[in-house]
């Protein structure tokens, strides 16, 4: 005599979600595996192709004011001066999102800050960028005139030119998060009482110094 066997509607219940929880691991493992290959190219791309830092070169500058007026230590400045950023990367573009230029004197800043308008750079491609760099009535130090005049003694002036940035680089139709560039020129002028009247000048075409950092998200828009 043969029996029927019969399964319960709780059984076969149990059996089919086993299933269901079976075929969400596996979507699950597939998309996980995906998006860690996809991250592992997108790393491996970047390490391949990690950007090198532009860079600055100072072609010429000069003062053509810098006066100390007053009793109060305020000082006026007029400085121009043209540099040259170059993309030293193949395959990796730049977009200078913010340029701000300023020159220094010892530590103090002498002229405000002057923005210069953003621009793409691309691969090993070169920009000449002039300047033009003004301070009306800016506070100085009271040792700001004897270290001018010790100068003049010595013959010779340097001034710092810096120039503070943000940019992106550019990989493909792949753009970076924003990075922070830093960049310091030092010029040195002649500068003494037998030389004629006129500005002090300088076309060494010396290199600069260049700094970069991430930007943190905090700082976007500081």
């Amino acid at each position: 005599m043969s029996q029927a066997l019969s399964k319960s509607p709780k059984h076969c219940g149990d059996k089919q979600g086993l299933k269901i929880n079976k075929h969400c691991k596996k979507l699950f493992a597939a998309f996980s595996t995906l998006f860690t290959t996809i991250l592992c190219l997108i790393l491996l791309v970047w390490l391949i192709l990690h950007p090198t830092k532009p860079q600055f070169s100072l072609k010429e500058a000069g003062i053509y004011l810098l006066n100390l007026s007053g009793s109060n230590n305020l000082l006026n400045s007029s400085v121009q001066l043209t540099l040259l950023s170059k993309n030293p990367n193949q395959k990796v573009g730049i977009y200078y999102d913010e340029l701000k230029v300023y020159a220094q004197y010892k530590g103090q800043q002498i002229t405000v800050y002057t923005s210069l308008p953003p621009f793409y750079q691309g691969h090993e491609d070169s920009n000449l960028l002039t300047v033009s760099l003004i301070g009306n009535g800016l506070p100085v130090a009271p040792s700001f005139g004897y270290e001018v005049g010790r100068d003049q003694t010595a013959g010779r002036l340097v001034l710092n030119l810096k120039v503070l940035g943000r940019l992106r680089w550019k990989v493909g139709t792949w753009v970076s998060g924003r990075y922070r560039v830093n960049v310091d020129c030092v010029a040195v002028m002649a500068f003494g009482p037998s030389l004629p009247s006129g500005p002090l000048t300088t076309r060494q075409g010396t290199q600069c110094s260049t700094t970069e950092e991430k930007v943190k998200e905090i700082d976007i828009d500081r």
